[in-house]
């Protein structure tokens, strides 16, 4: 795939007939989450360590297919202080994979009016090829800006050398295609890499921090500004991990810390009753957290027009 044969947008962005971006604002912090299409996956990877039967039981409750799921892909623009900052990347475009109806973020930053080159910084969650796939679409690199700095757990670029995906449970063709995206990527960028340890402030009230689990460098990003508040979750959170947070996603590396993970960011966030937006949740993603028993409940918040 070439940015050459990216069609422009020829009308307003109003104009598309299914929305494929919503806006909303976190204080003086303009935040846009952007899809970047949806990604067909077996439904088993959502939990691989239920019973069969168990996991067919939720799925049909939910008005989900039992064998394969649509997942949304699901990045964040924001704007604070100055600097643009694109949180993940998406997809990108895998010629051994066939998913036609992902990797769709340059055309949809387009229709947006978000030039590439206004872009100050890249917040990686994690390394995983959905989030740093659009990055490496041929002629992308070319229309960033050479001074772009691109913000990563240094403990993700260390799994990266040489991961380990022995705990891991996914599809054919996915570790193969993981581990080349992830050797491109830092042979593309490595100059422009930002490694934090623990907590860094990209900008003012853009804060990324590393939780670990779903890889040993995978971050979660707050958002503060005034008395508003928001979080971008990445892969912390998934659908079924609000009623089921124990259930291992089959591209978590280690999903016991992965599940700890996610209940207590899922406490903190029904706590704190701020908004919250995750990679693979329904685009837009923007919900609240409330405590159900044992489990949690995403709210939807209503879209504001």
């Amino acid at each position: 795939m070439s940015l050459d044969t990216i069609p422009h947008p020829a009308g307003r962005a109003s104009d598309e007939l299914v929305p494929s971006r919503y806006a909303l604002q976190v204080g003086q912090i303009e935040v846009l989450v952007i899809s970047d299409g949806v990604l067909p996956i077996p439904a088993p990877i959502m939990a691989h360590n239920v019973d069969p039967a168990v996991r067919a039981a939720w799925l049909d409750d939910m008005f989900l297919p039992p064998e394969m799921l649509d997942w949304p892909l699901n990045v964040v623009v924001v704007r604070s202080g100055g600097q643009t900052i694109l949180i993940d990347a998406g997809l990108g475009m895998d010629p051994d994979l066939e998913l036609p109806r992902a990797g769709r973020l340059v055309q949809r930053l387009q229709a947006a009016g978000i030039d590439l080159a206004s872009v100050t910084d890249v917040v990686l969650t994690h390394m995983h090829m959905d989030h740093i796939g659009g990055l490496l679409v041929d002629g992308m690199k070319e229309q960033l800006r050479p001074d772009l700095r691109i913000h990563v757990a240094a403990a993700e670029l260390k799994f990266w050398e040489a991961p380990d995906f022995s705990r891991a449970f996914m599809p054919p063709g996915f570790p193969d295609a993981l581990q080349r995206a992830a050797k491109r990527f830092v042979s593309l960028y490595g100059s422009q890499l930002r490694p934090f340890e623990e907590e860094y402030e990209v900008a003012p009230g853009v804060v990324v921090r590393r939780t670990g689990g779903h890889t040993p460098g995978h971050s979660v990003v707050r958002l503060a500004s005034g008395g508003d508040r928001l979080t971008f979750a990445g892969d912390a959170v998934f659908q079924v991990g609000f009623d089921r947070p124990d259930w291992h996603n089959g591209f978590e590396h280690d999903p016991e810390e992965a599940a700890r993970v996610r209940v207590d960011l899922l406490r903190e966030l029904a706590a704190t009753r701020e908004p919250l937006v995750a990679t693979h949740l329904p685009f837009p993603s923007v919900c609240h957290v409330a405590v159900a028993g044992g489990a949690f409940r995403c709210v939807p918040t209503v879209w504001d027009y």
